[in-house]
């Protein structure tokens, strides 16, 4: 499988990049990238509401009038469910929503929605690039000679590079994230896939098998 490479200019290299089709032309499989998006907005909760049943409010000890002969209702603590300011009944209490994933999941997840991008052609190839001062402009300049200023754009790279981060976080709809740490939900929550051609070569180390 090859794929067309271009420059940070927006303009064809003049090559083609050859791929792995087990990674970018897989048949996609959506119960596993709903799989790993429930997973991972589930264990982004934190879990700790909380609301006090009738044995955690303080006070209700004595009872507050006699059994009979008031001509009320029968009541045995001032802290009862039917009472304002008494316990509540079946609330929530603090709760692990954690939701662990089989790694063959995972890969899966993100090998179905790369080969989805690339089948729709949402997915362009990049030639390896930085910038030589962490400017917004510099990237401001990648994003506008592919015409996706108003799309959200996720741009894969190989490896940390602290001045393109810099560069790159003050520009609406747009995330750059190091290949090996991206996740389902990310490759599938933007528009538009720019991957460098180190990111490939690193996606597809982590997910071929």
């Amino acid at each position: 499988m090859r794929l067309d490479v271009y420059t940070k200019d927006g303009e064809l290299a003049g090559r083609k990049l050859t791929v792995s089709k087990e990674v970018f032309g897989a048949e996609p499989n959506e119960h596993a990238v709903y799989l790993a998006v429930k997973a991972q907005q589930t264990n982004l909760r934190q879990g700790n509401a909380a609301t006090k049943s009738r044995s955690m409010v303080s006070g209700g000890g004595k009872k507050p009038w006699k059994q009979k002969g008031r001509g009320s209702a029968r009541a045995g603590t001032i802290r009862s469910p039917l009472w304002r300011g008494g316990g509540i009944t079946h609330g929530p209490q603090p709760h692990d929503y954690l939701m662990k994933l089989p790694k063959k999941v995972k890969r899966l997840a993100k090998i179905s929605v790369l080969s989805v991008k690339a089948k729709e052609e949402n997915l362009k190839v990049l030639e390896n690039f930085s910038v030589e001062e962490p400017k917004t402009k510099e990237v401001y300049k990648v994003l506008k000679s592919f015409n996706l200023i108003d799309q959200k754009t996720l741009i894969l790279v190989p490896e940390y590079d602290a001045r393109l981060l810099l560069a790159s976080r003050n520009i609406k709809h747009l995330k750059v994230s190091i290949a090996t740490d991206v996740s389902a939900h990310d490759l599938l929550d933007c528009q538009v896939l720019l991957v460098m051609e180190g990111a490939v070569k690193k996606l597809e180390g982590i997910l071929k098998s």
